[in-house]
């Protein structure tokens, strides 16, 4: 039997040996830089690639071809491509400098399409923004596409936003403004109108092994015994019968059938439509639903080992191709879950679902302890990663936090869950929040929170303290370490959008109330500061110049801060010779830290935010839903 070294061997001359035979020259410059490349990589997609499929018959022949498909892509990716992965290269933690900061929308809700999108690149740099999330803009079916997430190709952009020529052409006025472009890649499931799921439905042998098919109830009813229902909604189970009688995965919507990944054939063409999008100039690619993508019999078929092999091996092939694509994780899951995907070799850089759903908690209860745990236990991460850190997603607000977390301080968690879901729909006496339930379960009466910003914090309601509450949470978000990433439209106020009900596809599906068109009304405000749109404006964008102006905040270093006040929530960040010491009032009144409690700090501080000072020995007092950053 060949050693471990041997076998390398062999698998690399194999591999070789059929670059050769495709026509590779690896003499040329492009050769010679993908040599060097695949030298470094291939031992580490050898031994992921036997791991996953060593007892495939064809487990050498998939990834030869694999390695063929990294070539090719390599060599067609543009100049200017090449050019930014040696400068990404040369600067590996440039996504964690405090000159950051992230937005996402929708394509056709902001612009329209792509190239209306193009017309505000110049807000985009006025406002600071470096990263720029687009929400899935592929071709998908026209009602069922559960927000662009049913995609039906990765090589076509949807006809009414663009084509892949327009998608080339903003990603390079985006490049030359200094902007990241990021999109999701979705890569858990296929639209059931995919030409992979089409010859799967015409039971064509070959892409009936891209999913997982079953022709009776026997392997689906085993299965579904260990896996949750994640859109009771929409279908009992993780299965749906297809129209010739056999059932199919289907962990999401009934038009979302999940790819086989046990099967290597699915990997490699995976691989390939990711490496098309990192020659279409995109920086950054959302790993969609990525603890899904592995199934096992006899498990919940999330999070098992093999997904985070797969995120490795894809890896290992963009290191190859595609050198400065970094992937995104997300795992909207048990905090434990959360940070096991985040490393440089699988998703360097991954949401925050915690630190979110927190902050929003924070502000129910007017109690920073759950928060506060979090700081000291859930947010260090590896220091060559980073959180990309938000207030809201385009999807709806998901209570995570672990319930043993939440036991040790004498909460418990599902019936924890039940208020927040009560308060932020505007179900609890004294709520200033107007959130929509979504997927709501009667078999346990729990659901998830729809909303915008402006919506779920007050200023809809027209509540008094609804800005405050904003820039509180946005205060955490753009201070706690990583990106932040800001909901286009929240910088205005853009509240809850109820037209969605007009729409047959869309009636059922409340996290559209979220969605809402750009504000044009409110844009046109926002250098009005008698306005609410004005107001909101003015002070996000004195957060973004005084988070820019502070190095401190690069990176991800932070520690709690106590302030023996269960209101305020206290952390400090510390880089490049400035420590700042975050305060962030949850009460909806003033409240007092001691003098005591800043004893290890300058007498004398200042709010990077407003430019006030402080006389931390005489204590501290922050007014109602205030936050500061003292340094």
């Amino acid at each position: 039997m060949l050693s471990k070294e041997q076998q390398l061997k062999a698998a690399k001359s194999y591999v070789v040996a059929a670059l050769t035979e495709a026509g590779v020259a690896l003499e040329d410059d492009d050769g010679l830089a993908f040599r060097t490349r695949f030298e470094a990589q291939f031992p580490q997609l050898f031994q992921l690639f036997t791991t996953l499929y060593g007892e495939h018959d064809k487990c050498l022949e998939h990834l030869a071809n694999l390695v063929v498909l990294a070539f090719k892509s390599w060599r067609d990716r543009a100049d200017d491509l090449k050019e930014l992965d040696q400068r990404r290269e040369a600067q590996p933690d440039w996504f964690q400098s405090n000159q950051m900061l992230g937005a996402f929308c929708y394509v056709d809700r902001y612009a329209g399409n792509l190239t209306g999108l193009r017309n505000h690149v110049p807000y985009f740099q006025e406002l600071g923004i470096t990263y720029l999330h687009l929400m899935p803009f592929f071709d998908c079916p026209k009602e069922n596409s559960d927000g662009g997430y049913a995609v039906s190709s990765y090589r076509h952009v949807r006809s009414d936003l663009g084509t892949m020529e327009d998608l080339r052409a903003l990603s390079k006025d985006l490049r030359e403004a200094g902007i990241s472009l990021v999109v999701d890649f979705v890569f858990n499931h296929t639209s059931n109108e995919h030409e992979w799921a089409l010859k799967a439905a015409a039971d064509d042998p070959e892409y009936s092994g891209y999913y997982w098919i079953f022709e009776d109830r026997r392997m689906p009813d085993a299965f579904e015994r260990t896996v949750r229902e994640v859109f009771p909604d929409d279908h009992p189970g993780a299965f749906i019968q297809m129209e010739d009688g056999r059932w199919i995965w289907s962990t999401f919507h009934s038009f979302q059938w999940d790819l086989n990944y046990s099967n290597p054939a699915v990997f490699c063409a995976m691989a390939g439509e990711m490496l098309l999008l990192a020659n279409q100039g995109v920086d950054l690619i959302r790993m969609d639903a990525v603890a899904f993508i592995w199934k096992r019999l006899g498990t919940t078929c999330e999070s098992l080992p093999e997904a985070h092999l797969l995120l490795r091996a894809f890896n290992c092939v963009c290191r190859m191709a595609a050198p400065s694509l970094l992937f995104k994780s997300e795992a909207i899951v048990h905090p434990d879950e959360v940070v096991s995907y985040i490393a440089p070799e699988e998703c360097p850089i991954s949401y925050n679902p915690l630190l979110m759903a927190l902050g929003w908690e924070a502000l129910a209860t007017r109690n920073v302890e759950l928060i506060d745990q979090a700081i000291k236990r859930r947010q260090p991460i590896d220091p060559n990663c980073a959180w990309v850190n938000y207030v809201r997603s385009h999807d709806d607000i998901g209570w995570t936090f672990a319930d043993e977390d939440a036991a040790e301080l004498d909460i418990l968690g599902f019936d924890h869950r039940l208020f927040l879901n009560a308060f932020y729909t505007n179900q609890f006496e004294g709520s200033f929040a107007r959130g929509i339930p979504f997927q709501y379960n009667p078999k346990t009466g729990d659901c998830r929170v729809c909303g915008t910003t402006a919506a779920l914090t007050g200023v809809e309601a027209g509540d008094t303290g609804g800005i405050d509450r904003i820039i509180l949470l946005y205060g955490i978000a753009f201070s706690a370490g990583g990106i932040p990433l800001l909901a286009l439209g929240d910088e205005v106020g853009q509240l809850n959008d109820h037209s969605y009900r007009e729409k047959p596809s869309r009636a059922k599906d409340q996290r559209w109330v979220g969605r809402p068109m750009r504000p044009d009304a409110l844009y046109d405000q926002r250098h009005d500061k008698t306005t609410t749109a004005g107001k909101i404006f003015a002070r996000m964008t004195q957060l973004i110049a005084a988070r820019r102006a502070a190095p401190g905040l690069a990176g991800n270093a932070i520690k709690s801060f106590a302030t023996e006040n269960p209101h305020v929530l206290g952390y400090v960040r510390s880089g490049d010779g400035q420590d700042v010491c975050v305060l962030a009032n949850f009460s909806d009144d003033p409240q007092e830290i001691p003098a005591d409690q800043f004893l290890e700090m300058a007498p004398r501080m200042t709010d990077l935010i407003t430019g006030e000072p402080f006389h931390v020995r005489t204590s501290v007092t922050l007014t109602a839903h205030q936050i500061l950053w003292l340094t």
